[in-house]
């Protein structure tokens, strides 16, 4: 029998395939030989040193993350992973939903005058604003699992000691402790992103964002129930059940692979991808793990780097839409229902300006109806994004979320009735709560791991601005001019979706990137060298 030549077996990078045209460039070709099966030996993986270059340029035995994370795939390990994070942000919409609630409630209950009920609404954004930043730090400098285990613990215990607040002056700080533990939660986003494959990325994020809407509707449906009998403060205390599970569970979480890794604790990162791979009954890819070089992670001067200078300072007004937009919509609803519509809020101006500022209402069977159907609304928004955001991008969907927003708010300076307003809120919210779906997609990915969470620490913490501004405008502004405050919000989401066309980078189809020493995306479209006009899209 005539001997064969030595084989050699290349482990292929996902997105290479996609490339063909760069192939062609860096001269390598994938060669199916028939009729010859090739009987592998099992390989101990051995510990892998970090690469003394700037990058990794992985020999036909060696691997990265991204390849193990690529070759595993999907399975059991990620299902459980997506209820855990799912919790978390499950109990992050419940903390935010509680502000529509709690807030007339007090004002009623203490006889609070209307500027310390917005402030008790302001003070918890406060909290987040001031904290996303530094949870992306802690992320990024001591693990995904340790900022986010710290952060889901410190709101838990301040949530549930809201429930024994004594007076305003105690409720108000501690709500602004909760506001500031909630600002740690978005890092799940980052910690889940850090396991998917690139194909399932996009869906599985998103997916995890119906854990929201279930927040949302799980909130007001425990206020129904409990506020009549129990009051508020178990009102504040049953809400803190998914942080208290999240909590349990919590332990269960593995750091992240890629964290680890770029961080020089290998052998760590490898015991994490084989559990993964057990669980999932996958094989793990032969050879050694190898990453490019330890770098400085977590420090704000990357997010300003030449490469991403303009993606992050649109990424952060894109950010500051969303929520300006979503929270100024969540608090107009109840608004615009207790008026009936747009003109009835315009003509009984003059009427609410000589009412009493402690004068109070409770909110009715009917508002906690009326809050239940808009806040459906979330669900349709999943599906719409989940639909379209492989078809026709990130920035894409995100433009159109915000386009369909600025639409609907302009219809609403129409006189319609209350069947058409309540349309009309549906699909707005439906939208701008698929386009804060779409940024926390882009966002992880657009964004090396080194500063993968300071970066969406920083956008949530933006978004968090628009968040403590928009009362004003919803509320104070609602009084002068109903029209001046519907513009103000639809003239918001026009420059949004001009910034989502402009954004530089297009992450769909790529892998996350390991590295902030090479061109975005380099390591992923192939091993070959590449024109540095390829880098960006």
């Amino acid at each position: 029998m005539q001997q064969l030549p030595e084989m050699v077996v290349k482990f292929r990078r996902t997105g290479e395939s996609s490339r063909s045209e760069e192939d062609g460039i860096s001269g390598e070709h994938e060669v199916q030989i028939e009729g010859v099966r090739t009987e592998l030996e099992p390989v101990e993986l051995g510990d892998g040193a970090a690469v003394p270059k700037e990058f990794a340029n992985p020999t036909d035995d060696t691997f990265m993350v991204e390849d193990a994370v690529e070759a595993i795939g999907f399975g059991k390990f990620q299902w459980k992973l997506s209820v855990i994070t799912g919790l978390a942000w499950m109990a992050d919409a419940m903390e935010m939903m509680i502000l529509s609630i709690l807030a007339p409630q007090l004002h009623c209950e203490w006889r609070l005058p209307s500027w310390q009920v917005a402030l008790l609404t302001s003070v918890v954004f406060v909290g987040m604003m001031s904290s996303s930043t530094l949870w992306g730090n802690i992320s990024d400098q001591y693990g995904r699992k340790t900022g986010l285990k710290i952060s889901v613990l410190w709101t838990l215990y301040y949530g549930i000691l809201s429930g024994f607040a004594p007076i305003y002056s105690w409720i108000l700080v501690l709500r602004g402790l909760v506001g500031f533990g909630i600002g740690g939660v978005p890092q799940s986003v980052t910690l889940y992103a850090e396991f998917l494959p690139m194909k399932a990325r996009a869906k599985c994020i998103l997916l995890i964002e119906v854990f929201w809407a279930l927040g949302t509707v799980f909130e007001v449906l425990l206020a129904v129930v409990v506020m009549p009998t129990l009051g508020w403060r178990w009102l504040l205390i049953l809400s803190a059940l998914p942080l208290l599970l999240f909590a349990g569970l919590c332990f269960w979480l593995p750091e992240s692979a890629r964290y680890d890794v770029l961080s020089g604790n290998q052998e760590k990162a490898l015991a994490t991808l084989k559990r993964i791979a057990t669980e999932n009954g996958a094989p793990m890819p032969l050879g050694k793990l190898v990453v490019s070089r330890q770098e400085d992670r977590g420090k704000m001067r990357d997010l300003f780097t030449p490469h991403f200078r303009w993606t992050t300072l649109l990424l952060w007004f894109i950010w500051f839409s969303n929520a300006f937009s979503y929270y100024g919509l969540v608090l107009l609803t109840t608004e615009l229902f207790q008026a009936g519509d747009v003109c009835s809020i315009s003509s009984r101006r003059q009427e609410v300006k000589a009412k009493c500022s402690l004068t109070c209402e409770y909110l009715t069977e009917e508002d906690y109806t009326d809050l239940l159907w808009t806040t459906l609304s979330e669900f349709p928004g999943v599906l719409v994004t989940l639909w379209v955001i492989d078809r026709i991008g990130r920035k894409k969907t995100m433009a159109l979320s915000f386009l369909v927003f600025s639409f609907c708010s302009l219809l609403l300076f129409l006189c319609v009735g209350r069947n058409v307003l309540t349309v009309l809120l549906f699909v707005a919210r439906a939208f701008i709560s698929g386009g804060f779906q779409a940024a926390y997609v882009y966002t992880p990915e657009v964004y090396p791991t080194a500063t993968r969470a300071l970066g969406l620490g920083t956008c949530s913490g933006m978004a968090r601005v628009g968040a403590l501004i928009t009362p004003f405008i919803a509320q104070v502004m609602l009084e002068s001019s109903v029209y001046l405050t519907l513009l103000v919000y639809s003239g918001c989401c026009l420059l949004a979706a001009l910034a989502s066309c402009f954004l530089p980078i297009e992450t769909k189809g790529r892998g996350l990137q390991e590295s902030s020493h090479k061109e975005w995306g380099q390591e992923m479209v192939g091993r070959g060298s590449h024109s540095p006009g390829e880098s960006q899209e």
